[in-house]
């Protein structure tokens, strides 16, 4: 098959690569549709050390299937489907109790992180189990259930935080996941919605999913003017979808005595934190770790059209080109957020 590999740091090759191998609890896709995850561009660059060249990289994907193993029931060839970017086992003590995506060995798709490779969906085919697949409704195309997983890693941090209506927001990143973030708690009712990046024109969205107040974070008053924006008490719960130490304090330091911060961005393996601050404030640190069960929730959302996504694709582009879009996307160019590749 031909597939786009990270042969090494900042080398994107499209090239012939082995077709995948299937167990018989797994099928064979043939892959329709894969964004480019923010992610894998500093996957791509090394900063993660997660993606561990040579590496097919790629989990945000949908297709149809071709082939089904000896022991999967219930799928067949033809199939249209997406699936979870968490590979995780069914007999493991944190899936039983309905967090699969806490698993011990479990595996990320597209992800090399030195344990582990499991080649990813910038290909022609890919393997996944069965059961972590889900049907996609007739009238989602592949491109919009491409976007089912990063909108499933959103509405999974909403669940988390526990935000009730009634109760205001600060979404510190605008990438897909914060814009997605910012959607869902327009759709439960949140106000006000403060939506927080540092660059202007990644801002703009975000007031077209919801977001009733944008604020640059070179902003030097931005904490005072999230204190204004919240009856001068501050945000009940702060998202941060980037995950470096400097937009980490700034969603501390936006919370109100007792708020949560919700941590879903993790650019960095470390950050410092003001710990006076979380201690003498008793605020809630919760971490927000991939998916547990939304790719259902969000599939109907964009099945009924009360989820549109299509406004998010800047691009969708051949497989072949994938370099230069990882290059583009690398480089900030201005305008692009998210690109679809299709093999």
């Amino acid at each position: 098959m031909k597939a786009l590999v990270l042969d090494k740091y900042m080398e994107l090759n499209y090239r012939d690569f082995p077709d995948p191998h299937m167990e018989a609890d797994e099928v064979l896709i043939r892959v329709q549709a894969c964004g480019i995850c923010g992610s894998d561009i500093h996957g791509m660059d090394g900063s993660t050390g997660r993606r561990i060249p040579p590496l097919v990289m790629g989990h945000e994907a949908a297709g149809i299937i071709t082939e089904v193993g000896t022991a999967v029931t219930g799928w067949k060839a033809g199939d249209r489907v997406t699936f979870d970017s968490t590979i995780y086992p069914l007999d493991d003590w944190f899936t039983r109790r309905g967090h699969y995506n806490l698993s011990d060995n479990r595996k990320v798709l597209g992800v090399s992180p030195g344990n582990y490779t499991k080649h990813g969906a910038f290909a022609e085919l890919v393997s996944v189990p069965a059961h972590i697949l889900y049907k996609i409704p007739d009238n989602v195309s592949f491109e919009q259930a491409a976007m089912v997983e990063p909108a499933a890693v959103a509405l999974h941090a909403v669940n988390v935080s526990g935000i009730q209506l009634g109760q205001n927001a600060v979404v510190i990143g605008t990438g897909t996941i914060g814009l997605f973030v910012v959607k869902l708690l327009q759709m439960a009712g949140v106000y006000p919605i403060i939506a927080i990046d540092m660059d202007e024109k990644k801002l703009e969205p975000s007031r077209a999913f919801g977001a009733t107040h944008t604020l640059l974070s070179s902003d030097k008053y931005i904490v005072e003017k999230i204190q204004q924006l919240t009856k001068g008490r501050n945000a009940d719960v702060a998202f941060e979808a980037v995950g470096v130490t400097e937009t980490v304090n700034l969603c501390i330091n936006s919370l109100r005595k007792g708020g949560k911060a919700i941590l879903i961005g993790n650019l960095m393996p470390e950050v410092t934190v003001p710990l006076q601050k979380i201690v003498t404030t008793e605020l809630s640190l919760l971490g927000s770790c991939a998916i547990n069960g939304e790719y259902e929730t969000v599939l109907e959302l964009m099945a009924s059209g009360k989820m549109d996504v299509d406004g998010m694709i800047s691009a969708v582009a051949p497989l072949s080109k994938g370099a230069e879009w990882f290059n583009r996307l690398y480089r900030k160019e201005a305008g692009i957020n998210k690109v679809i590749l299709i093999p």
